[in-house]
């Protein structure tokens, strides 16, 4: 059976991370690991993990603004799993979240899933209760939907038809959800830690991949996550440069990626 290795990035926001791992282990496939990319949490994170009794590596690192490529890079380096799935901390999976990836998991293709918006007020009844959302049925999320808690029903349906019929492009691609073979993370050098600040850096990823030959596969109507509203970040002028720079390249290896960190 496949090793997985999940890579959940956290930074500051114990109270949502904790759903999530609730949610992680409660899942129907088994041969995984959990790794959480800290992005220079305070020690209720540290506190919030150790109470869990199941194995969870939490590779942490200091607060010097937001680098989550490097952070992410550094969970991969302690990853054993030939399969990555990246996932933020704040995006709780359904019970068959691992499993569909699984299933979707196919040499030379990189899967790009979605997620449903849940909006604040239904947010914090979640994190307040602890709602099981994660099994929720279709029923009670069609109510969900019509009494405006979340953004859209559609990502919570199984469409499977749709799979490689989609753009070969980096748009829409998501760190916050995206399954990758560890091998060609590894040939693209990882992400790219010049990308510092929020934004882009997992769409300079996604460039680098489709150039090297990796193609996209649709992740959309199989395997979605919950995504737990925060207020939304603008994105850093200079990863948007940078970004441009890139695109007007042939660059498929990242400028300071993850070789840095090998023997």
């Amino acid at each position: 059976m496949l090793k997985i290795s999940v890579i959940v990035t956290t930074y500051n926001r114990p109270t949502a991370l904790a759903l999530v791992l609730q949610a992680l282990a409660n899942q129907q496939y088994s041969n995984f690991e959990i790794i959480v990319a800290d992005d220079g949490s305070t020690k209720t994170t540290t506190q919030l993990i150790n109470q869990f009794s199941y194995p969870i590596q939490h590779i942490w690192q200091a607060d010097q603004g937001f680098r989550a490529a490097k952070a992410r890079n550094s969970a991969v380096m302690a990853a054993t799993g030939d399969y990555l799935i990246f996932l933020d901390g704040d995006c709780i999976p359904r019970s068959d979240f691992i499993f569909k990836h699984y299933k979707l998991a196919e040499p030379g293709y990189f899967v790009v899933g979605n997620r449903v918006l849940l909006n604040e007020q239904f947010t914090q009844q979640v994190i307040q209760t602890s709602e099981p959302i994660m099994t929720w049925s279709i029923n009670q999320w069609l109510l969900a939907y019509f009494q405006g808690k979340i953004n859209r029903l559609s990502p919570l349906l199984n469409l499977p038809f749709i799979r490689k019929y989609c753009k070969q492009t980096w748009r829409g691609v998501k760190t916050c959800n995206l399954a990758i073979w560890n091998k060609d993370f590894q040939q693209v050098n990882g992400f790219d830690e010049k990308f510092q600040g929020w934004g882009h850096e997992d769409a300079d990823l996604a460039v680098r991949l489709l150039r090297s030959g990796i193609r996209r596969k649709n992740g959309r109507f199989a395997v979605p996550v919950l995504h737990l509203w925060h207020t939304e970040e603008e994105k850093n002028q200079n990863n948007v440069t940078r970004l441009e720079q890139i695109l007007q390249s042939n660059i498929t290896t990242a400028c300071k990626g993850i070789d840095q960190y090998k023997i």
